[in-house]
């Protein structure tokens, strides 16, 4: 049973962590769309420059689209920590099966 809930929670987890991502990266096209120097002019679709965004390169400087790198920052955070998280219960079940 301890397997099964294990499995079950982790399903659970890796849901609410892509649900996470996604909320970043829409995020990061909104700062895009808000940033001059990286918005989209070519009419075709293209992956979100989230590098760009994390990084403050070339996203605009008012105080509203800050908050939302600083936000999106957060989010991205929140992510690696649950993969932390994860990796760590990983090591700790199979330490208690072996």
């Amino acid at each position: 049973m301890t397997g099964e809930a294990f499995y079950l929670m982790a399903g659970v987890w890796a849901i609410a962590i892509l649900a996470i991502f996604i909320m970043a990266i829409r995020l990061s096209y909104r700062i895009e769309a808000r940033s001059p120097d990286l918005t989209n002019r070519s009419g075709f679709p293209r992956n979100a420059m989230m590098f760009h965004t994390v990084t403050n390169l070339n996203v605009a400087r008012d105080e509203e689209t800050q908050a939302m790198r600083r936000r999106m920052n957060r989010l991205l955070l929140i992510v690696l920590a649950g993969f932390v998280i994860m990796g760590a219960a990983i090591g700790l079940v199979r330490r208690i099966g072996s």
